[in-house]
């Protein structure tokens, strides 16, 4: 488990690059800074130049008088090991060091993570600047920890270099030990695919074998993680007061497995804004800016208290794309949603917007100007808030009754199986969207080898949408939640494969279809949209609604399984679609098809969960609400995602801790992107 990040008080802070600005700019935005209310800022993860201008020779002199700079001004610093960018003069005297693309093209210097993960010549290189800034940062007090790289795979997290290439044959004879035992997992006796020397093996450039994709995947992550690794034990053993974190979150990596092996803490970096870009705004009822609180859950299930290295503060994009301004109150907004999630420290990007590069369009707080605009006033009332609220913040733990289930080996292995991935992610969406608008707090919990009983039992009910592949061992598991009184409610495809990705022979759902007391005695894909067919509650013989995508047809094996609905079209007309098996003191729902917002809601129901504070507390549709705890208390986050002024109602008198006031029961009103943080003793 990940420590808390440390100190006492709420940690508020900003991105700031030295070696972009005129070094007389420093003393005064570190002064404006530190009147903000700022305490910390990161900067050097772009700096290699600076730190090793030429090959073995190293130079600390700008960036000892910025961060002594900042210190005098009580600003603490976030060192970034520079390795997402290598030097010039390293790239062109070293070019293996540069990732190659799936269909062979070479990477060239100019961008950014334009390295691979596994060159020798790379990883030597990034352990000396490392080394050499930590011996001579380890003892300073300015510096308060350090920033791996910066956003690992944040370009794709595809390797195929011929470094790579040889790296993924060691880690198969690690993992398999023969070739034996390889193409057996691969099935490579489909297709004539089967290997003789290891020699062969590459990395899947032209195959479509899920097995070896899988393990592509799997690669991807393990070798990314010992990249990290090699400058993680330079700072444990040379730097050991400060603390190691990492941001992002980007494909093909296991982040829990890196968090518990190597840091700290994990770091997040949040742009809502990124949601115009996608076609969300194209559904009914749009999460939009709204969806970040579900990529902050995901965050959460790796560092319960978390840093926010990337907050927005200004209009996005580089030179190739573009977002709009946040509106009056959005960027506070969105600082109080990665707060409500379990942030217990928030950087924002940038201090200033650049003048130059290619991130011109990327804007800060500031703009090109320097001067007062509308986005410092915002940050600086954020500032004044936190310094009044922090410190009652800090360390508490976001608190929910509910957990969707989630693995990394379905989210790799969906990449190919076009049965399986589009199914989870709608899934995922609808059951965040419906969670939210009904007022119910909810956890992401991933499943691997090592989860316990204990890390289960502290919810009462569990969403594990399509679980295509899942071990006797994860089986037996969930089997135990749901006899000790669980409720565990699963979709389309489940237990169908087994951990290699072989399908089993066997009914499906595998090895949960006793506890889920059906079989599935047929199944289809929705090929056809407009085809799509309904299904009917018995208990309500006049509610209807779509079961999308995929349809498992069930066939209930017992008397203690009930179907509660059936399909409505199609050939398999009036057969089970949802059903529901009492086992032990718990219960097991089946639906054969992929959960839309409408389904997940009358599930919502069926399964007797409640809005939090429901007892206290009205909130209308536009409001998020979600609960840190600490010390028996309840601190309660209010957010409204309208740009109108919305109406919540108090049952019972309650404190409002950004105005340091009592309320008094009856309504309440939100402003437009407003927040309202109660506390509740």
């Amino acid at each position: 488990m990940s420590r808390l990040i440390p100190g006492e008080s709420f940690n508020l802070g900003v991105c700031y690059y030295p070696e972009q600005w005129p070094e007389d700019m420093w003393a005064d935005d570190y002064k404006r800074m530190r009147e903000m209310g700022f305490n910390v800022v990161r900067m050097g993860e772009f700096a290699w130049n600076f730190f090793e201008p030429e090959e073995g020779v190293y130079s600390f002199d700008l960036f000892d008088r910025a961060i002594d700079l900042a210190s005098m001004q009580g600003l603490k610093v976030i060192l970034g090991t520079p390795t997402a960018t290598p030097p010039a003069w390293m790239t062109h005297r070293y070019p293996g060091i540069l990732n190659i693309s799936k269909d062979g093209v070479p990477y060239h210097h100019g961008n950014r993570r334009h390295y691979n993960y596994s060159s020798p010549v790379y990883h030597k290189y990034c352990a000396k600047i490392t080394e050499a800034m930590a011996r001579h940062y380890a003892n300073h007090l300015g510096v308060i920890g350090w920033q791996i790289d910066n956003e690992l795979n944040a370009e794709g997290g595809a390797f195929y270099a011929e470094a790579d290439h040889a790296a993924f044959r060691i880690w198969l004879k690690e993992k398999y030990g023969s070739l034996y035992a390889l193409n057996e997992a691969w099935g490579t006796i489909f297709w004539n695919q089967s290997y003789s020397e290891w020699e062969q093996v590459h990395l899947p450039l032209s195959s479509l074998n899920p097995h070896q994709g899988l393990d592509e995947k799997r690669f991807f992550s393990d070798n990314a993680i010992s990249f990290v690794r090699i400058q993680v034990e330079i700072l444990r053993k040379l730097a050991p007061k400060q603390w190691i974190t990492t941001n992002g979150m980007f494909p093909h990596l296991n982040n829990h497995a890196m968090t518990d092996e190597l840091l700290d803490f994990y770091s997040y970096d949040s742009y809502p804004n990124f949601t115009s870009l996608w076609n969300d705004g194209d559904r009914e009822k749009p999460l939009m800016d709204r969806i970040y609180s579900n990529y902050l859950t995901i965050t959460r299930s790796i560092s319960p208290n978390f840093g926010i290295m990337e907050q927005q503060a200004g209009p996005g994009g580089w030179v190739n794309f573009k977002q709009s301004t946040p509106k009056p109150g959005q960027i506070r907004l969105w600082t109080y949603q990665s707060i409500a999630h379990g942030a217990d420290m928030l950087l924002y990007f940038r201090w200033r917007t650049a003048t130059f590069g290619t991130e011109i369009y990327w804007h800060g707080i500031n703009d090109y100007h320097n001067r007062p605009n509308r986005r410092v006033a915002e940050v600086a009332n954020v500032g004044r808030e936190l310094k009044t609220i922090g410190q009652a913040i800090a360390g508490s733990r976001y608190v929910a009754d509910v957990a969707i289930l989630h693995d990394y080996d379905n989210e790799w292995d969906g990449e190919l199986d076009v049965w399986l991935g589009p199914l989870t992610k709608e899934s995922e969406y609808s059951w965040s969207k419906s969670l939210q608008f009904n007022h119910i707090p909810f956890n992401y919990l991933y499943i691997e080898n090592k989860t316990s009983i204990n890390e289960l039992t502290c919810y009462k009910v569990l969403i594990y949408p399509h679980p295509a592949m899942m071990s006797e061992e994860t089986a037996e598991l969930l089997k135990q939640y749901v006899a000790g009184g669980g409720k565990l409610v699963f979709g389309a495809r489940t237990g169908y494969k087994d951990k290699k990705g072989h399908c089993r022979m066997s009914p499906f759902p595998g090895p949960v279809a006793e506890l889920c007391g059906i079989t599935v005695e047929e199944f289809t894909v929705i090929a056809d949209k407009a085809a799509t067919p309904n299904i009917r509650w018995i208990d309500d013989g006049d509610a209807c609604m779509q079961a999308c995508l995929f349809n498992d047809i069930l066939y209930p094996e017992n008397d203690t399984t009930e179907t509660l609905a059936v399909y409505e079209d199609d050939y398999y007309a009036g057969k089970a679609a949802l059903t529901r098996n009492t086992y032990g003191r718990g219960e097991a729902y089946y639906y054969g098809a992929v959960f839309s917002h409408e389904v997940a809601d009358a599930l919502t129901r069926r399964l007797g969960l409640q809005p939090a504070a429901a007892d206290w507390l009205e909130l209308p549709l536009e409001v998020e609400i979600a609960v840190r705890e600490k010390e028996g208390c309840q601190i309660v986050f209010l957010l409204n995602y309208s740009g109108k002024e919305v109406k919540a109602r108090l049952l019972r008198d309650s404190v409002d801790m950004l105005e340091g006031e009592r309320l008094a029961e009856g309504a309440l009103n939100i402003s437009p992107y407003g927040v309202k943080i109660l506390l509740i003793e």
